[in-house]
């Protein structure tokens, strides 16, 4: 499981996050995103040496500032199934790729790897040779 996984899993949970300063926020996760930048509402705020303490309505959180988050227990059971629902919805083959063919071919005409209207190699036309060197002989 990954820790961003898990983090999308705590929205809207209760969550405690020291920065690297040596601050610490603790409120409720409205959301979070890739880079881990996150929005809390009701916001305790605590100063580095603990002597000082902020009540802030909301508060916006860079990420890449957090030392370290406390998350309650019982997430991990709640984001392992969120994981597992959305397993299924991924579609196709797997990887990066360019995608399949399809049935028709993909779309690209009948060159079938896209070589354009004339239906050269895509630099230069049928007859040039490609890459600058000319005409074939």
């Amino acid at each position: 499981m990954l820790p961003l996984s898990l983090l999308r899993a705590a929205t809207g949970s209760p969550l405690l996050v020291e920065l690297k300063g040596g601050d610490t926020y603790n409120g409720r996760l409205v959301s979070c995103d890739a880079w881990m930048n996150m929005n809390l509402q009701e916001v305790i705020c605590t100063s580095r040496d603990g002597d000082r303490f902020w009540k802030l309505p909301s508060c916006y959180i860079r990420g890449s500032s957090v030392k370290y988050l406390r998350l309650p227990p019982d997430l991990l059971d709640k984001a392992s199934e969120m994981e597992e629902n959305e397993q299924p919805q991924r579609g196709g083959r797997g990887g990066r790729g360019r995608g399949g063919r399809g049935r028709d071919g993909g779309g690209r005409g009948r060159g079938g790897r896209g070589r354009g209207r004339d239906g050269g190699s895509g630099r230069g036309g049928r007859n040039s040779g490609g890459r600058g060197r000319g005409p074939k002989s």
